[in-house]
């Protein structure tokens, strides 16, 4: 599993750390109107669970009543409702996640918060290395991608409510799909299979056959609720990750075969970094207000795993030498007091442009 090695999802982690710790640190980052935006979504998140709850109440409620008249103490089925009620209250309709990410496609905060902490962080990284020879420094990821246009192949930019009925689909498969599995996992003699099955079937192609029959040997042994977890985290630790880089793919145009491919070559990190922020996301009122702090986040971490982008006039081809991380294993292998010092080189850039990019940004933020 080269893609998805433990030390890949170490430095993963890693990373989520240090790319918070960082966008903290930018005094810009809290006076966009996100936050504004994120108090809003936790009231209404507030009404909704409200809304998802009464159901749920009710169903106790009435519990309660048959207990008085039926004996439910060496019952399961009841058990079993509940749990099924509160899987789809927590695990299918994640209110708080949807929420933030439909704000995406409303306003353009989560993309102008991306812009500015990719700024911050070439201008940390100046100011890190400023006693340093420029033209021994990478080059910058702001200035030229600041330059893309976020509009389509086509020169077109979908409108908002197009934008936001596919992320629905796409949500609505996802959700439909979790509670199909969950649902069949009832099913008297075979259900005790379906979650380990379709952990095999989810795992074998992206972590290889052996560690994905280990997973299903213990989903055998281990309850229900913990592969119910493991697998609803894999999942939307996946699609947050896309969700919070569709800054950078909206302005470097990929196919969706080098899409896929560059996904791949970086599973491992990437769930790594996610992974985190998908379990604060589920923590309730504090999920959607740090929403923008993985954004933030995940500016850092794209210095990390792509090459600085060259200007969009000489960007022909700069996607296809994006598909293969050239430096991950110089940087699985550094220590952490050592993880800026991969990307010294530019990409697309030749050594007499580098250090004039270079001293120009240095002269801006000092």
């Amino acid at each position: 599993m080269p893609n998805f090695e433990p030390n890949a999802v170490i430095r993963g982690a890693q990373l989520t750390v240090v790319g918070t710790v960082r966008a903290l640190r930018n005094p810009e980052l809290f006076k966009y109107d996100h936050f504004r935006q994120a108090a809003l979504a936790v009231a209404v998140g507030i009404v909704i669970q409200l809304i998802i709850q009464i159901p749920i109440i009710g169903v106790k409620f009435l519990l309660w009543i048959v207990s008085w008249v039926a004996d439910l103490e060496n019952a399961t089925w009841d058990d079993a409702l509940l749990e099924s009620l509160d899987f789809l209250s927590k695990s299918v309709l994640q209110v708080p996640f949807l929420l933030m990410t439909l704000m995406r496609y409303i306003t353009p905060t989560l993309d102008e918060i991306f812009m500015e902490s990719l700024k911050w962080v070439d201008s940390t990284y100046v100011d890190k290395h400023k006693s340093e020879d420029p033209s021994n420094l990478r080059a910058m990821y702001y200035p030229n991608l600041q330059l893309y246009s976020t509009k389509d192949a086509t020169g077109v930019t979908k409108p908002p409510r197009q934008s936001a009925l596919v992320f629905l689909r796409r949500y609505g498969r996802r959700a439909g799909m979790m509670l199909g599995v969950y649902l069949s996992s009832l099913t008297p003699l075979v259900g005790r299979f379906v979650m380990p099955a379709a952990s095999f079937y989810t795992f074998q192609q992206t972590v290889g056959p052996a560690p994905a029959a280990a997973i299903f040997a213990s989903g055998l042994v281990l309850p229900k609720r913990y592969l119910v977890t493991f697998l609803h985290t894999y999942y939307s630790s996946r699609s947050l990750m896309r969700e919070l880089l569709e800054p950078y793919f909206c302005r470097i145009k990929y196919t969706p075969d080098q899409k896929r491919r560059w996904f791949a070559d970086r599973e491992g990190v990437l769930f790594g970094f996610a992974f985190a922020f998908t379990v604060v996301l589920r923590t309730p009122f504090i999920g959607v207000l740090m929403y923008g702090i993985a954004q933030a986040s995940t500016a850092y971490l794209v210095t990390k795993i792509t090459d600085p982008p060259p200007s969009p006039t000489a960007s022909e081809g700069f996607t296809e030498t994006q598909v293969t991380w050239k430096n991950k294993h110089d940087f699985l292998q550094l220590s952490l007091d050592n993880i800026d010092k991969i990307n010294v080189a530019a990409t697309h850039r030749t050594d007499s442009e580098k250090p004039e990019e270079n001293e120009v940004f240095r002269r801006s933020f000092t």
